[in-house]
């Protein structure tokens, strides 16, 4: 009999809590990956993995969390609570190379209502997120955008590369994803994030194109003018990040 693995999103934000059921192995891996991922994408504070109902029956199965770990204490730098398991479970994730990121925390309901009360305590104006069409426009608007908010930020000095590599990001999605897509900027800890979220699932790529070349280097900015940058690749498409300092932290 196939093994099954059920991963049921509650909340996104400003806590996201995943509750997980069934069996984790080989097969079922991947889809709480892709679940986590998912989880991450909307770029909460911190993900609470409720696994109360979950059972480890191969520790090989948890290579791909040990993946989305790694991937979130990069991006959005959220981490990733694993409440409710029990003692084997516990074990097997303790043991696992690369699932030493991973909180491990008891009571579910303790965990989320400290977890909401630790997000209340955050700078609630600290995070911008708008939702833009795939078209030309899309790229003054974030301009825009950006100028406001690196103005209220009051961090002037660093407007024209922020607003540059949005601009950068966006102008991406117009290209090529042609999908709608959330735009976010976020000021955390002396860093700046941006990230572009869309629905194509097809994953950008870095050019080095020729002098001659009337186009390419959109990317190849973004990734000279950033200190960071990568890909969060979900089921639905992908999110596109990028981090610079930002002077003091907020």
């Amino acid at each position: 009999m196939a093994s099954q693995l059920v991963c049921r999103p509650e909340q996104d934000l400003p806590v996201a809590v995943l509750t997980v059921s069934g069996t984790l192995d080989r097969v079922t891996g991947g889809a709480l990956g892709a679940a986590v991922r998912r989880s991450l994408s909307a770029q909460p504070l911190r993900v609470l993995l409720d696994c109360t109902r979950l059972r480890v029956a191969d520790p090989l199965g948890l290579t791909v969390l040990a993946d989305v770990v790694c991937q979130a204490q990069e991006f959005p730098a959220a981490p990733i609570v694993v409440c409710g398991a029990d003692p084997r479970t516990r074990e097997a994730l303790a043991a696992a190379p690369g699932c030493a990121g991973l909180h491990l925390a008891g009571d579910c309901a303790e965990t989320l209502a400290r977890a909401r009360a630790e997000a209340a305590e955050q700078n609630p104006t600290a995070d911008v997120r708008v939702r833009l069409r795939p078209v030309p426009e899309a790229c003054r608007q974030v301009r825009h955008l950006v100028a406001q908010t690196c103005t209220a930020w009051h961090r002037a000095d660093i407007t024209a590369t922020t607003a540059l590599v949005a601009t950068e990001l966006v102008a991406n999605v117009v290209r090529h994803a042609h999908t709608t897509m959330d735009f976010t900027l976020r000021l955390r800890n002396g860093r700046m994030i941006m990230a572009v979220r869309d629905h194509s699932r097809r994953m950008p790529r870095t050019l080095d194109p020729d002098v001659t070349d009337a186009g390419g280097r959109g990317l190849r900015l973004v990734r000279d003018l950033t200190d960071a940058w990568g890909v969060l690749p979900v089921p639905d498409g992908k999110v596109v990040w990028t981090q610079l300092a930002a002077g003091a932290a907020v």
